[in-house]
């Protein structure tokens, strides 16, 4: 018990759970803010009402369903958004990497 103590402690695992359980939250924030706020605003921006998800185009027999592949990717460059300048703001980006 006492070496996965020492184990835990001097590899940090404590941290990279804490920030395991945090990122899931993010990801529901962020999820929240672009199915909720940024998708709608696109709607109408795009002049298309309505679950940006369920967007597709038919060619052929073929359905393309671009629109949940578009909220996907919005969902990726906004958490990535949030990590760049999270860690910005942090100053995590000038730790120094053990040699």
């Amino acid at each position: 018990m006492k070496g996965f103590l020492e184990f835990v402690r001097t590899q940090g695992v404590v941290g990279l759970a804490v920030g395991f359980i945090l990122g899931g939250a993010v990801s529901n924030v962020v999820k929240s803010l672009v199915n909720d706020v940024i998708n709608p605003v696109l709607g109408i921006v795009l002049g298309a009402t309505g679950d940006l998800t369920e967007k597709s185009i038919t060619i052929g027999s073929a359905n393309v369903m671009y629109g949940n592949f578009l909220n996907t990717t919005i969902n990726f460059l906004v958490i990535a958004m949030v990590v760049y300048f999270g860690v910005k703001k942090l100053g995590l980006d000038k730790i120094d990497k053990p040699k």
